[in-house]
């Protein structure tokens, strides 16, 4: 009798009980199919571009002996077979702490987008292909690869306090510390603020990096404000967003949204603004989703390319 393939086979039908009863493991994914196109001036005959989005997540969890939850999750995105993935350890008494090997939030990362959708990433880079003029991103705190976010236990009803931390590595630059908030106290106000270090090694570009979001949803109509500042030692680097929005419900299946952005870059006299108008219609797993910006100054210059349009037509599914 072989003693050792029944030890092995005993010890392989303990560790399939273990998992099966200490937690559990869920797959969900993500795809989409889009059509859209750029225009600026006289520039209006490029041609159209499709494109496809895809993603799956998975994800395990359960409670341990100890009364601690722990869940790990796992992206699985086209071109990079593991992307996002993070380790989560929580309990009502602890808070819960999120420690992610790559995909993590700052503090004000995690609420740093624009109220109006973050328009302007439309047309800092696509655009440069398109039309030939590019806009400049907005600049933000992300930490990186063996980040830990850090949300307390419960201090009050509809108060939420968040930390992050990036720590030093390779003895090059400080570790990044930030704090945040986000109330709920009120019935359909939502109100957050967070700032982080912005730590580069030079004086020039550390500095930090600040975030504020309000919104207040009263029946089907929702309306919202936000900034987002990256301040450094140096102007010309600093960046500000600043964001407006109004969306209205039309049913559980339809939303129509517009908003607005300005985007200031240090040392620049003129801003970028954009806008957006959005439509969106969502049946089962399914969102289409229509979209027309606009954007004028893209590059802080006047030019006719710098003033520019932007279609998109997307159909989202979530599985």
């Amino acid at each position: 009798m072989n003693m050792k393939k029944i030890g092995l086979t005993a010890l392989a039908a303990s560790l399939v009980s273990f998992s099966a009863n200490a937690g559990e493991m869920t797959v969900s994914g993500a795809a989409s199919i889009s059509v859209g196109g750029y225009s600026a001036g006289a520039m209006d005959n490029k041609p159209k571009t499709f494109s496809m989005g895809n993603q799956f997540t998975v994800s395990g969890g359960g409670e341990l002996d100890n009364g601690l939850t722990v869940a790990y999750s796992m992206q699985i995105d086209q071109g990079v077979p593991i992307d996002d993935h993070s380790v989560t350890v929580s309990s009502e008494d602890m808070g819960t702490l999120v420690f992610a090997g790559h995909g993590g939030s700052s503090a004000t990362s995690s609420i740093d987008g624009s109220v109006a959708g973050d328009i302007w990433d439309g047309f800092d880079g696509a655009a440069t292909v398109a039309v030939g003029v590019t806009g400049a991103a907005m600049k933000d705190s992300a930490p990186g690869d063996n980040s830990i976010f850090y949300t307390l236990p419960s201090l009050m009803d509809g108060l939420s306090v968040f930390a992050s931390m990036n720590p030093q590595e390779g003895g090059v630059n400080e570790t990044e510390t930030g704090y945040g908030a986000t109330y709920t106290g009120v019935e359909g106000l939502t109100v957050s603020y967070a700032t982080t270090d912005i730590e580069s090694g030079a004086t020039a570009t550390s500095g930090d990096h600040t975030a504020m979001k309000v919104t207040y949803a009263y029946g089907p109509v929702t309306v919202g404000y936000s900034k987002n500042d990256h301040d450094t030692g140096t102007t010309s680097s600093d960046t500000e967003l600043t964001a407006w929005n109004v969306s209205y419900t039309v049913s559980d299946e339809l939303s129509v949204s517009y908003g607005a952005e300005e985007l200031s870059v240090g040392g620049n006299a003129t801003d970028a603004e954009y806008s957006a108008l959005v439509v969106a219609y969502t049946s089962g797993g399914m969102t289409l989703t229509g979209k027309m910006e606009g954007a004028d100054n893209v590059n802080h210059g006047t030019s006719n390319a710098a003033d520019q349009e932007y279609y998109i037509l997307t159909a989202a599914f979530a599985f």
